[in-house]
């Protein structure tokens, strides 16, 4: 790539000045000359020009004048003065008004001369790099907004109608969707109960993706996960020096989420010292950092957690009642996944797809008969133990194969119920005579080995010490036959 050669302007009215000059700067840059102001002025408005060297005195201005002029219309070009007089006045009046670069003396060296010149063309070329580099900043920060603002819109897009929530029609669910309709717009404390894993945190994302907040921050930290201390320093900050390994300044989750939204899970599990702390944060609306000595205002929205009975620890005496009406200002209960059944189909296929892009494997769903055993388990840790369980089958399974019973977990698939096939009511119970319950459990048993053996019944009957007659006789009796298998396709999310 050829380097351009500078342009520089050259004025002076004394002639042999002129061209001595050209003569010595020429070699090495693009050279223009004036002789009058006018002529100048021409070649400025014709040419692109970077370095003006001007002559002090002129006789229609003086060349700081003159520079003055040039500053405001070129303000891109390096101005450069040249002059046999060193008065202090003049060098200050164009180094205050012009904005001169250089105020070069006679008689001139030529190497210097040169150097500076160089110098000048640099800063000239420094200078356009700096204009394009803030450019070029200002239209990365545009675009960084851009893009902030699309994330931020497909945010609340996800939980504007159905709130982000997975569920079946008719779910119970349905309640809990409408009370964060209703409730997101008012700027109140929410505090969600309900079992670990029932999908707190989402519905506090709901809350706040539909409230008048949701172009701010939404924080998170679980309360029960950390000691009062780290705690503290968590949520409010801390100064340096503060305590032990405060080797700088931290800005707490309140003072980062400010003018949004804070979810602090699990919040029956603090200690009644950090309670009276938090009472003051959520009274006030001002946080002290640790070891600070001022206080700062914050305008935060709380949404609060627990899998805990508050108001049972109320009445106990382990939180403090005017912390709990602080939270509490309206409370939204989400129901165990144990009590929503006709969901976990729904959701079962949505985490599914889930673990496919996580986990980079294609599958063609979930059998039928794996999704009753879904259905009938109880399922103490809810949907986060459901996730866990389509997980393990995805990766147990094999790629672009219909995911069936036998991937399941021995504690997911004994406890299976197909209550469509005749016989299977018998595991409903295990009421009635002792040869009734004990059919119950061979029933179960039976079921159980089945389904582990893919239905290889010879297989099934050698571990059982059945002969195959035997067995069959068995399935007849109990009207045990396998489940056809369905696409997963067929359960769909709202």
């Amino acid at each position: 790539m050829t380097e351009t050669v500078a342009n520089i302007l050259i004025i002076d009215d004394e002639v042999r000045s002129l061209e001595t000059l050209e003569r010595t700067l020429s070699f090495d840059f693009n050279i223009y000359t004036a002789s009058s102001i006018d002529q100048a002025r021409q070649i400025l408005a014709d040419e692109w020009v970077q370095i003006i060297l001007c002559d002090q005195l002129m006789p229609e201005m003086t060349g700081v004048e003159f520079l003055q002029e040039v500053r405001e219309k070129w303000p891109e070009t390096i101005r450069i003065i040249i002059s046999g007089y060193t008065e202090a006045e003049d060098i200050i009046t164009g180094i205050n008004q012009a904005g001169i670069y250089q105020y070069i003396t006679k008689p001139w060296q030529p190497d210097n001369l040169i150097l500076t010149l160089q110098n000048a063309v640099n800063l000239f070329e420094l200078q356009r790099q700096n204009e394009l580099l803030a450019i070029e900043l200002k239209m990365t920060a545009d675009s960084a907004q851009r893009i902030i603002n699309a994330r931020r819109n497909r945010l609340k897009d996800a939980y504007k109608d159905d709130n982000g929530i997975i569920r079946a029609e008719n779910s119970p669910m349905d309640h809990v969707c409408d009370q964060i309709r209703q409730i997101a717009g008012y700027d109140v404390s929410v505090l969600l109960c309900g079992e670990s894993g029932t999908g707190k945190e989402l519905a506090a994302r709901a809350l706040h993706y539909n409230s008048l907040r949701w172009d701010k921050a939404f924080v998170v930290e679980n309360c029960g996960a950390l000691p009062d201390e780290l705690l503290e320093s968590e949520l409010f900050g801390h100064k340096k020096g503060a305590f032990t390994g405060a080797v700088n300044d931290h800005t707490g989750l309140f003072e980062r989420a400010d003018g949004g939204t804070v979810f602090l899970d699990e919040i029956g599990e603090v200690s009644q010292a950090f309670q009276v702390k938090l009472l003051r944060v959520l009274q006030e609306g001002e946080i002290r950092p640790v070891g600070a000595t001022r206080t700062r205002k914050i305008d935060v929205r709380v949404i609060a957690a627990t899998n805990r009975d508050l108001e049972q620890e109320v009445r106990e005496g382990r939180f403090r009642k005017d912390l709990y009406f602080r939270l509490a200002a309206m409370t939204i209960q989400l129901p165990p996944l144990g009590e929503r059944r006709d969901d976990i189909p729904v959701l079962a296929t949505y985490l599914l797809e889930q673990a496919m892009k996580n986990l980079n494997k294609k599958v063609t769903g979930i059998s039928s008969e794996a999704m009753e055993c879904l259905k009938t388990y109880h399922w103490s840790g809810n949907v986060r133990e459901l996730q866990n369980e389509v997980q393990r089958m995805l990766v147990m399974g094999k790629e672009n194969e219909v995911l069936g019973a036998d991937l399941l977990s021995p504690r997911v698939l004994m406890s299976v119920t197909p209550d469509e096939q005749q016989g299977m009511s018998l595991l409903s119970s295990f009421d009635g005579t002792l040869k009734e319950r004990i059919e119950n459990i061979e029933v179960k048993i039976l079921y159980e080995t089945l389904v582990r053996h893919r239905w290889n019944k010879t297989k099934a009957a050698e571990e059982l010490g059945l002969s195959r007659v035997g067995l069959r006789g068995k399935l007849e009796r109990y009207g045990l036959e396998k489940v056809e298998q369905l696409p997963a396709a067929e359960a769909g999310n709202r």
